[in-house]
């Protein structure tokens, strides 16, 4: 006669440990440190791509080696992509507000965003970068030692206060900062400190920034943000459709190098990436994944940078591009027209 009694606990989801095994290592230094790395990563990924003609940019050389070995052609079409699509957004902002507006950067890492807008003569009123100080020590040092940084920061300013030590610099159009995105009240301080002007139109860009912390820090860094500024856009690029077997993948191969994604949670699929900027106070919100990004992107470019190198794994490409996505969300109690900015 067979033993009655409750059934034994279902096993858990791959996702739901991983969730269970990044928030117990969230926030500790050697998560941080993780996650330092990954800047690292991008930006070495990024000088590649630039070597061989994905993009311009004369600028990312002074902040990373080029790296020793090749980065697949997938891996460079995911960043072309990554990089054409923020920008893309970036720019109708900036076109909506005609550049009156504040661009803050949230985990910036060695990104050169503020030097290619200037030289485009498209810079905004100000343009703030936060990260973690041992990062930003070492893009000022970078920035210090090298005039092509230095010199368009020298000449964009005005005005008498000019502030560099350690862990931050400040002029009149650019500021880069030390600060812990999961203690809003901390990060506020700091750009207020450095002038940011809650009654301008603000952008503000975390890419692969949210997924590294707790829901509950990312829903309160969103709801900051939604509730500071009259008017105001994010840009998010980070994974999504994360519970499925390739999903998977990339958490464990992301766990086997200390790096948890403790934020995994949002990355389910688009509507939950949707559904977490409305719930923290946005008015509108938009997701698409990095295919349809791709797809968007002018296409006379598309198809220069596609002969650049052969692609033998086009199904891999697809997979990559199809667990990545932009979502951006805007409140617009100024009456920009935000709401309108779209691919």
């Amino acid at each position: 006669m067979p033993l009655s009694g409750p059934p034994p606990p279902a096993e858990p989801s791959p996702m739901a440990a991983a969730v269970r095994g990044a928030l117990c290592f969230a926030g500790s230094e050697e998560a941080d440190e993780a996650v330092r790395g990954t800047c690292e990563d991008a930006s070495l990924c990024k000088r590649f791509a630039v070597s061989i003609g994905y993009w311009k940019d004369p600028y990312i050389q002074y902040f990373v080696r080029q790296a020793k070995e090749r980065k697949a052609p997938e891996i460079n079409r995911g960043y072309y992509a990554r990089v054409h699509g923020v920008s893309q957004l970036l720019k109708a902002f900036l076109k909506k507000t005609e550049c009156n507006c504040q661009i803050i950067n949230l985990g910036a890492g060695l990104d050169t965003m503020f030097w290619r807008l200037k030289d485009e003569n498209l810079l905004p009123k100000k343009y703030f970068e936060v990260d973690f100080p041992m990062i930003v020590a070492r893009k000022i040092y970078n920035i210090k030692s090298k005039p092509p940084l230095s010199k368009p920061i020298i000449e964009s300013h005005s005005g008498e206060s000019f502030l560099i030590d350690a862990h931050s610099l400040d002029s009149s159009r650019y500021s880069i900062l030390a600060a812990d995105l999961r203690d809003s009240s901390e990060l506020e301080e700091k750009l207020k400190k450095f002038n940011m002007d809650t009654q301008l139109p603000t952008l503000l860009i975390a890419e692969c920034v949210l997924v590294y912390m707790t829901p509950e820090q990312s829903a309160s860094l969103l709801k900051w943000a939604a509730n500071t500024f009259q008017a105001a856009m994010i840009i998010n690029y980070e994974q999504v459709n994360m519970a499925d077997r390739f999903g998977q993948i990339m958490i464990e191969n992301l766990q086997r190098r200390q790096c948890s994604l403790a934020g995994v949670e949002a990355c389910k699929s688009l509507e939950s990436q949707r559904e977490r900027l409305l719930l923290n106070g946005w008015e509108t919100a938009n997701a698409i994944d990095m295919m349809k990004v791709y797809s968007c992107l002018p296409q006379a470019d598309v198809r220069r940078i596609e002969g650049l190198e052969f692609l033998d794994e086009k199904e891999l490409l697809e997979q990559l591009m199809q667990h990545y996505c932009i979502c951006w969300a805007t409140k617009d109690s100024c009456n920009l027209g935000l709401s309108n900015i779209t691919f």
